[in-house]
């Protein structure tokens, strides 16, 4: 789900006022090869609304670019600064996604239930034909992604949940997502000191144990990339440039472990991983719309970047990132990454 919940009553100054809680998903249906919630699948059919500052949304994105499903299922990207109505599409032309027509994707949520009163997340996936919202389960989609879309992977496509390790997967996801994923949430939106100091403790526990986990082998689970690692690479690709210094999980840099860093490194230099990584995105939306903890709005020009392309040289370990499978293609012509926001 998105880090940021969207149309709450206190708007983005409430962070770090009040305790923070993660919403679970309000639309959980699912889209599956037999169509059982009434979303089949089918190309063409969904719109894959991102932010690329949003390591959920960003879960989406490296899903979809490793199992090939660009031509299948569309992309809009929202802008990265968000106003009181939540995500918006001020990248786009006019203000509005070209495929949907919306304003904000609030619009989408409407839609499919009138007066929600929730939060607007995202990755959420929209049906095209109605615009309406089918799903922002963040927990899910990329499950989905993996297994229900298969007829629509590309040749090549990695299995990104194999079954035969599908319990071992969920374990060491479930950890990373407690203590990391969202460890370093409530630690940032942390409203007193004990309960700021016992989320700082969950997460860096936890990346100490991935740590002397991966220090033996180069991937979370068997030796190919799976769920796990996208998961985890989503928050610690972030980490340095905000969870640190923005949510005070400062005991030390992901760069000063030298197993994290260069696991870390490794799959942003695998394609499918670094190219949908936008920096600029992220920094620009924590500092500047977590107002509630960084009121000035400045956005900080550190850290370098230049490190992400060095030599990890985890390939010593043996693995096969996509195990029989190839590479993704190319990224698609208007999907790239702005210069910005790359190293």
């Amino acid at each position: 789900m998105s880090d940021t919940e969207g149309r709450e009553q206190d708007g983005n100054d409430s962070y770090g006022r009040k305790p923070f809680k993660r919403s679970r998903s309000h639309f959980a249906d699912r889209i599956t090869a037999d169509g059982r919630d009434g979303w089949p699948v089918e190309a063409g059919r969904y719109r894959l609304v991102v932010s690329r500052a949003c390591p959920w949304a960003s879960r989406a994105l490296v899903s979809r670019r490793l199992l090939g499903l660009e031509s299948a299922l569309s992309l809009a990207v929202a802008d990265p600064i968000q106003d009181d109505r939540s995500w918006r599409f001020t990248l786009d032309e006019d203000g509005k996604d070209p495929v949907l027509g919306i304003g904000y994707l609030s619009e989408a949520y409407d839609a499919r239930e009138n007066d929600y009163p929730g939060g607007v997340s995202v990755p959420a996936i929209v049906d095209v034909p109605t615009g309406a919202l089918v799903t922002n389960d963040y927990q899910r989609i990329t499950l989905d992604l993996a297994t229900q879309w298969a007829a629509l992977h590309r040749v090549g496509a990695p299995d990104l949940y194999p079954e035969p390790l599908r319990d071992e997967i969920d374990s060491v996801m479930d950890g990373i997502y407690r203590d990391v994923n969202n460890g370093v949430y409530r630690a940032g939106f942390a409203a007193g000191q004990g309960e700021y100091e016992a989320a700082y403790v969950d997460v860096f526990r936890r990346l100490d144990l991935v740590s002397e986990r991966l220090a033996g082998q180069r991937y979370l689970v068997g030796d190919t990339i799976t769920e796990a690692d996208i998961r985890l690479f989503t928050t610690l690709v972030r980490f340095d440039a905000v969870y640190h210094g923005h949510f005070k999980c400062n005991r030390s840099k992901i760069a000063e472990d030298p197993v994290l860093w260069a696991y870390v490194r490794d799959l942003y230099q695998t394609p499918g991983f670094g190219d949908t990584v936008d920096f600029d995105h992220i920094k620009r939306h924590y500092y500047q719309v977590h107002t509630g903890i960084n009121p000035t709005g400045i956005v900080p020009l550190g850290p370098g970047l230049s490190g992400w392309l060095t030599p990890h040289h985890r390939e010593q370990l043996g693995g096969r990132p996509f195990g029989d499978g190839t590479p993704p293609g190319p990224v698609p012509p208007g999907e790239a990454v702005p210069a910005s926001g790359r190293p």
